[in-house]
């Protein structure tokens, strides 16, 4: 058992400065990266604000004036990762064709999950705290996802509009799910486990499947039958 010495005792390397080279630091956003500190150290079920304080040298009252509950830190902290999830996936190498454009992208997504392992697992593993269903977490997720259904218009800008944005969602869906499951295997280290070839080759596997199943449906839709609307009182 630790004894009370012991629990209030934070090493100050390992404290998170309030203050930078320039400027302080505002309490409220110390209190996020402190938080992010507790869960990177000892994980999400660690996290408390009296350990936050204690991580940032502050009295144990002094993070409830920004965050009344942990759920509302840990909903920051969420939010935040989100935007620097889509920044990420902003900032991926660009292509001439939305097909190109589109590995890029899962490029982008499954190096942020194998570089921010401990943030990747709270926006897609981690339950979500009660407070993230605030509007301003939901809005910085929905941008990371935006970036993937703004490629797949690209994609499918041929396709007629009342198919248009079906096609998108419904791929975006499976696309994003698909993502998810090659950056769990990766971040497990299973392929060898599962007999899986390497990395690079189930990469190029996976990206291969997803092109071919889009050149597939849009083959389809450029042999399927245009219908036009029936003039008002014409036979068909």
């Amino acid at each position: 058992m630790k004894t009370k010495s012991a629990r209030n005792s934070t090493p100050t390397s390992r404290r998170v400065a309030l203050t930078t080279a320039s400027d302080p630091l505002p309490l409220k956003q110390a209190c996020v990266l402190a938080a992010r500190e507790v869960i990177a150290q000892q994980g999400r079920s660690a996290l408390s604000l009296r350990d936050v304080a204690r991580q940032l040298g502050v009295s144990h009252q002094a993070p409830y004036r920004h965050y009344p509950t942990r759920d509302d830190l840990l909903a920051e902290v969420l939010r935040q990762c989100f935007v620097e999830f889509a920044h990420a996936l902003a900032s991926r190498v660009p292509h001439d064709t939305p097909q190109d454009e589109l590995g890029s992208l899962g490029d982008a997504y499954l190096s942020y999950a194998a570089l921010h392992p401990v943030e990747y697992a709270l926006m897609f593993t981690d339950p979500w705290p009660r407070a993230a269903l605030h509007p301003a977490t939901a809005d910085a997720a929905k941008i990371a996802f935006d970036e993937l259904r703004n490629v797949l218009s690209r994609v499918y800008a041929c396709v007629p509009a009342e198919r248009q944005s079906a096609w998108v969602e419904r791929d975006a869906l499976c696309i994003w799910a698909v993502m998810h499951g090659l950056a769990g295997i990766s971040r497990l280290d299973a392929q060898a486990a599962l007999g899986l070839p390497p990395a690079a080759q189930l990469r190029a596997h996976v990206f291969g499947m997803i092109e071919r199943s889009m050149a597939q449906a849009m083959a389809g839709n450029a042999t399927a039958p245009r219908t036009t609307p029936n003039p008002k009182g014409k036979p068909p």
